[in-house]
């Protein structure tokens, strides 16, 4: 699962007229929820305003792909298409509460997107399941307390990508900058005979160190290795073709 910028393939799941019947769907895809009006301005909301104090792309790249990625960590594991679709909505949505605030956003996420799967007519135990991994996905004080939630943690804290980097201006770019742009292919690779997840990236050492990697995302690392673990798998961490973790 390659970590870059291309695209969740979202094929709108709608009407004619492309207007959202909130209570018409039986299973609520996430086709619906991404073309949700809601959904649309809660993303770029969120990205906007984390772009105002420097923060990397957190809008509708980063969201596409921690759902692609995430859907596809589950279906290489053996869990059930209608799993790998829970963890794709959650991916969409687990960002939105930084249009709140970045402090809490997890839980502020999990409530907005509980008003929007309420909405679209989603069953409570699957509303529940997305709410609970959106509120965990921060290494502040999220757990993996499920298979979606540990999916969701995994994709999230593997996009690392040069396309994140909203600073047009490397003079001034911090250490979140400076490494999201030394890396130039970041792939999580699932071995599920092996029960192995690898995330290996490739780091343009002249624009950032190894030890700056560390610096920022040790604590993220670790929330990985547990998000694994649930999974009943071993993480490894593998920078420029050397195993760290």
């Amino acid at each position: 699962m390659r970590h870059d910028d291309q695209r969740l393939s979202v094929v709108a799941d709608l009407p004619a007229d492309g207007v959202v019947d909130d209570r018409a769907a039986d299973r609520v895809t996430p086709e619906q929820v991404w073309q949700h009006p809601r959904v649309q301005a809660y993303v770029r909301v969120a990205n906007d305003s984390l772009r105002q104090i420097g923060y990397t792309e957190h809008g509708q790249r980063h969201a596409t792909v921690v759902a692609r990625s995430a859907a596809e960590l589950l279906r290489q594991l053996g869990y059930a298409p209608r799993q790998c679709e829970l963890v794709a909505i959650a991916g969409l949505l687990h960002d939105v509460g930084n249009l709140v605030n970045r402090q809490n956003h997890g839980q502020i996420g999990a409530l907005l997107a509980h008003d929007v799967l309420f909405a679209l007519g989603m069953p409570i135990d699957e509303t529940v399941t997305i709410m609970g991994a959106i509120g965990n996905h921060e290494e502040e004080r999220g757990h993996a307390i499920s298979p979606v939630a540990a999916a969701l943690i995994l994709a999230d804290k593997a996009d690392v990508h040069r396309s994140r980097v909203h600073n047009p201006d490397p003079a001034r770019f911090d250490i979140h900058d400076r490494v999201n742009h030394a890396t130039t292919r970041s792939v999580l690779h699932v071995d599920h005979q092996a029960h192995t997840l690898a995330l290996t990236l490739t780091i343009d050492s002249a624009i950032a160190s190894v030890m700056d990697y560390f610096e920022i995302f040790l604590s993220r690392m670790l929330m990985c290795r547990r998000a694994a673990e649930y999974l009943g798998c071993r993480f490894s961490l593998v920078i420029n073709g050397v195993q760290l973790l």
